[in-house]
């Protein structure tokens, strides 16, 4: 199927898919990809679909969304591949935009150091590049990437689109379980994005089965420290971690609150404490989350956080 969905997307609202390689075609065998192992690892850019194929399967999609009088935010190229390996990928988005919706690209970045991807990258409205590592050593070990990728390479193309891209570019980063989760390497990830000046940093973990059984999440206290070391340098970083609901919203149930925020962003005691006195509540709340399992407590820079359970 090349068109799917709509399907809820917190990024981007009700997305429609669009799987525009076949399963799967990548530039990265990342350890934890949630569609499996990649079986062909590729840098070569061609034409996998005929462009008149992608573009008639989205326009029959639309046409059946509209007569269940249902809406859509946005057209997604988001395949069980890397997406920037279809040479026809600037076309698509040409004679898609014709249906009126915008456009949105998730993309490995593998191949953004290359002026043909740049350009037709630009032609979408919302770019997201993945963004695991700054070290060789880590990139090797996460993304596994083809032999035909430099690391340097990438990251000075991710530096050059930002300057040209008149959309909105956001930035997605895995984080695992290593053996010595390295602080310096944070913060000279946390760095490198203050360079490129991303719209946002989605923050996810491994939450469904990985192409390989050894991946796990990192502790919390890592994933907390990391998200408060982007957040001081970027300002605006969530976390993706499988929860789709409505962050933010205040409902009176208070419970669903904490849930639904700490699935977004780490709650301090004191954003804590303020939420319950709203919602009239108590700390026996927070407690009973605790106790089920469904709320982490951990501590960064002596505060105390609280975020959802994964």
């Amino acid at each position: 199927m090349i068109a799917f969905g709509p399907v809820p997307s917190r990024r981007l609202g009700r997305s429609l898919g669009i799987n525009n390689i076949p399963p799967k075609v990548c530039s990265y065998a990342c350890v934890y990809c949630q569609v499996g192992k990649t079986n062909r690892l590729m840098v070569e850019r061609r034409p996998f679909y005929e462009t008149r194929e992608i573009v008639a399967s989205v326009r029959e999609q639309v046409q059946q969304i509209r007569k269940r009088a249902a809406s859509v935010d946005y057209l997604t190229f988001v395949p069980d591949g890397e997406p920037t390996l279809d040479i026809n990928l600037g076309r698509e988005i040409d004679q898609l935009k014709a249906l009126g919706f915008k456009i949105a690209v998730i993309t490995n970045g593998s191949l953004i150091d290359r002026q043909d991807v740049q350009h037709d990258l630009i032609k979408a409205d919302w770019v997201s590049l993945k963004f695991d590592s700054i070290c060789k050593t880590g990139w090797r070990k996460i993304n596994r990437p083809h032999q035909g990728l430099a690391l340097d390479r990438i990251l000075t193309g991710m530096l050059a689109f930002s300057e040209i891209f008149p959309g909105e570019l956001v930035v997605e980063t895995m984080l695992v379980d290593r053996p010595r989760p390295e602080m310096d390497e944070l913060k000279a990830m946390a760095d490198f994005l203050t360079r490129l000046k991303p719209a946002k940093v989605y923050l996810s973990i491994p939450t469904r089965p990985p192409a390989e059984t050894w991946v796990r999440p990192p502790l919390p206290q890592v994933i907390n420290r990391a998200f408060q070391l982007f957040d001081d340098r970027i300002g605006d970083v969530e976390y993706l971690i499988g929860y789709e609901g409505n962050a933010f919203a205040f409902s009176g149930r208070v419970e669903k609150d904490l849930l639904s925020i700490t699935a977004v962003h780490p709650m301090r005691c004191s954003a804590v404490k303020a939420l319950l006195k709203k919602a009239a509540a108590d700390w026996s709340a927070v407690q009973h989350l605790i106790a089920q399992g469904k709320l982490i407590e951990t501590k960064y820079q002596g505060q105390t956080f609280y975020m959802r359970s994964y």
